[in-house]
């Protein structure tokens, strides 16, 4: 624990207080009254300016460089407001460094930074919500630590930034501004003292969540499932990603889904270009009612929920023309995409009953074997995983099951402790006596 926070801890006056109890645990006078946990509502040395120009992003490079140890990031988005995912701010504390905040609205990218700590441990907070964003500057890690990770693996029952800083560390952050609107200039101070709290502490965090997997024999599995985030190739465009359309089974036909799919392209690209959240420049069911109503006139258009705004009434031959090109398109896109996925479950008894038994059976060897490993039942094997084993490779030996797994994914230390489970259960899928699912 550092001197500032020895100091918070011996007068919680200055950062709140809660009920009190014991200091001996921190190291401190035995008799000195501490409370259980100290609120923290602002960073230990201030909230810095943010930094938007090229000179200051420069300096802040050679601050970062100049520091050792890990670094702690963060970024804020302005999600459902803005489209995309890009960060309109980011966070940066390497060691002991003072906290940076850093506009990447102001740049082209963030390049500087990235080769200021390209040979600096990444401390992230559930960092494939954060990866994505830093990709977007310019920014990714080779080397890399999620707490929120780690959290899940040491079996923590809370996760959240917010919940194992308090559990572990006995501070409690100020969290009042995770919805706002990040795209908003200039942010105003009480959220740039929120964004400066998430990496206040990642990096104590980090430390004490390390340690706790350290005493489990559980540090070297985190260690793989974070070389695998940073390996990880970028997602793929997935041009089928229309079909996700919330209220899609409404639609019975292959020509409303053309002008489902038509729409749901011009909302992109119009979003796209206006800088707003998809949904928020038009809603799911406004695009469903258009593609069950197919109107062919702007009137008939404006009569459907949704479509009678300013913006999009403007845009009223985008949508009619789309509607149009799904009635005219000699190949409309069909109700059912071929699909290497199992079936649902639910009809697995009547089409492969061995597969069925399979996944009963290796569900209940998973869930009590992450039980007794003391973490959730999907770290220890992908959901998806496990079905597409039990539903390809049901009644396979030892080797087809652990080559399966490796083929489908699985970190080898999940390899290692679901094999053992894994063989019986799924090996011994084609005896009949076995039970149902």
């Amino acid at each position: 624990m550092t001197e500032d926070r020895q100091l918070a801890a011996a007068d919680p006056l200055a950062y709140g207080k809660s009920s009190l109890s014991s200091a001996e645990e921190l190291g401190l006078d035995p008799e000195l009254s501490i409370p259980e946990v100290v609120r923290l509502d602002a960073p230990f040395a201030g909230v810095p300016d943010v930094i938007d120009t090229q000179r200051g992003l420069e300096q802040a490079a050679d601050v970062l460089a100049s520091h050792e140890g890990p670094a702690a990031i963060d970024t804020e988005r302005a999600s459902g407001i803005r489209y995309g995912q890009r960060p309109f701010l980011v966070q940066v504390k390497r060691g002991d460094s003072p906290i940076l905040l850093i506009d990447p609205e102001a740049f082209e990218d963030l390049e500087p930074l990235d080769e200021a700590l390209a040979d600096a441990e990444w401390i992230i907070h559930a960092s494939t919500q954060d990866l994505p964003s830093l990709r977007q500057t310019g920014m990714r890690p080779r080397s890399l630590f999620d707490t929120e990770l780690a959290g899940r693996l040491a079996g923590l029952p809370r996760v959240s930034l917010g919940a194992m800083t308090e559990e572990i560390l006995g501070y409690r952050l100020a969290k009042e501004h995770s919805a706002a609107d990040w795209s908003q200039r200039p942010l105003p101070r009480p959220w740039l003292n929120y964004a400066a709290l998430d990496v206040e502490l990642l990096g104590d965090l980090r430390e004490a969540v390390a340690e706790l997997l350290e005493e489990q024999g559980k540090l070297a599995w985190a260690e793989e499932e974070f070389e695998a985030l940073c390996a990880a190739p970028e997602p793929a465009e997935d041009p089928e990603r229309w079909r996700r359309t919330k209220g899609l089974r409404a639609l019975r036909s292959p020509r409303q889904l053309t002008a489902l799919r038509n729409l749901w392209w011009e909302r992109e690209h119009l979003a796209r270009a206006k800088d707003i959240a998809p949904k928020r420049l038009l809603g799911d069911s406004a695009l469903i009612a258009a593609a069950r109503a197919m109107p062919r006139t702007v009137p008939a258009l404006q009569r459907i929920p949704g479509f009678h705004t300013k913006l999009i009434k403007r845009e009223a031959v985008r949508w009619i023309r789309a509607v149009q090109e799904a009635l005219a398109d000699p190949e409309p896109v069909p109700v059912h995409l071929p699909s290497s996925a199992p079936p649902p479950v639910k009809a697995w008894s009547a089409k492969r009953p061995e597969a069925a038994r399979a996944l009963t059976a290796a569900r209940e060897e998973v869930l009590a074997g992450a039980e007794r490993l003391g973490l959730p039942q999907e770290n220890l094997l992908t959901p998806d995983h496990l079905r597409r084993l039990c539903w390809d490779h049901a009644g396979a030996g030892p080797e087809e099951i652990e080559g399966a797994l490796r083929e489908l994914g699985a970190r080898e230390w999940q390899i290692r402790n679901t094999l053992p489970l894994l063989v019986p259960a799924v090996g011994a899928a084609t005896d009949d006596t076995a039970g149902t699912d």
